[in-house]
């Protein structure tokens, strides 16, 4: 059903991805005024006279930035079309217009006037907001045709109020770790995990403090991550969504751990660099999925046991045995 949706929702999701590693790939080279003060032109010239690696780098990124957007456009014409009858479509469809705009337009702003390294480290969790709305709409199009039981899962409680606390939770790491690219502060830290740079004790200047707050916000959400797996692995082993999901998260969140650790050893490495954008994208993905689940688990909860909601967390869909977290 819907081939060919599938199909275009699957190229628009990894041309959001793309768009995201590049900007990663502009900040990391210090390649945003590649095309000096001129946008969308390099310039001001459409075929700029003198080339750099800057100017390609910038100038392919605005290209995969424009033709997703148009991808985008019309996989949400499509989807509008498809499948507005699912619940959630119409509000995916529109957030995700609106946050690569929003994108798009800080972006510009950047190149034009100028902002600072606090307001740009923002763009980067937008860039995620967006991208994990295309994502969650390209499985609300494959959930046609009820290949997954997501629509039929009730989760407990806790569980639902700790995805939405480590979801809001991972925006702080994202920001941390897009401020330290953007003052520069990746390789003011010679050690791992602390930041001791042959003075033992606290971090001594305002580049020191922005590496070790993100290392604590990671580390803190590495643990958090862990302990809800462990609860997935012993109270939803038959609700295999749920299960694997959270498996995976917390692989996805170690390979994160470990990139950022061998960006200190390897003094910067850009491939490197590059997996570590790479892995939280995919991570944020993943929990926004489980927002999506959590908001739909509640809804079945009141549909079932619209009188109790304490009623509503002892109990699970008719596939599934009874979940307590006690």
């Amino acid at each position: 059903m819907h081939r060919s949706l599938k199909w275009f929702s699957v190229l628009t999701t990894i041309g959001m991805l793309f768009i995201l590693l590049g900007g990663a790939l502009v900040t990391k080279t210090e390649s945003g005024m590649g095309c000096g003060r001129s946008w969308p032109l390099c310039n001001g010239q459409l075929i700029p006279d003198e080339i750099t690696s800057e100017l390609i780098i910038e100038l392919a990124h605005r290209v995969v930035s424009g033709s997703v957007g148009i991808m985008l456009i019309i996989l949400s014409i499509m989807a509008w079309r498809k499948i507005g009858h699912i619940r959630e479509t119409k509000f995916l469809v529109i957030t995700s217009l609106l946050f690569l705009i929003l994108q798009g337009l800080i972006g510009a702003a950047a190149v034009i006037w100028g902002q600072s390294d606090f307001i740009l480290a923002a763009h980067f969790g937008i860039s995620l907001v967006s991208f994990s709305t295309v994502f969650l709409l390209t499985l609300l199009i494959f959930e046609v045709d009820k290949k997954f039981a997501a629509e039929k899962l009730i989760l407990d409680k806790r569980m639902r109020k700790h995805i939405i606390g480590v979801t809001l939770y991972s925006f702080i790491v994202v920001y941390t770790g897009a401020l330290v690219r953007h003052v520069n502060a990746s390789l003011v830290c010679r050690d791992w995990p602390l930041c001791l740079n042959d003075q033992p004790g606290l971090p001594t200047n305002m580049y020191e403090w922005v590496q070790m707050g993100h290392r604590a916000a990671a580390g803190f959400i590495f643990i958090w991550i862990a302990y809800i797996m462990v609860l997935a692995i012993k109270h939803y082993r038959h609700e295999k969504i749920v299960y694997w999901g959270w498996i995976i998260s917390f692989i996805l969140v170690s390979l994160q751990v470990t990139a950022g650790a061998f960006i200190v050893f390897l003094r910067g490495n850009l491939y490197i660099a590059l997996g570590h954008a790479f892995f939280i994208t995919c991570l944020f993905g993943m929990l926004s999925y489980f927002i999506l689940l959590s908001y739909r688990s509640k809804l079945n909860a009141q549909v079932i046991h619209p009188e109790t909601e304490q009623q509503t967390d002892k109990n699970t869909s008719p596939s599934s045995p009874i979940i307590t977290m006690d």
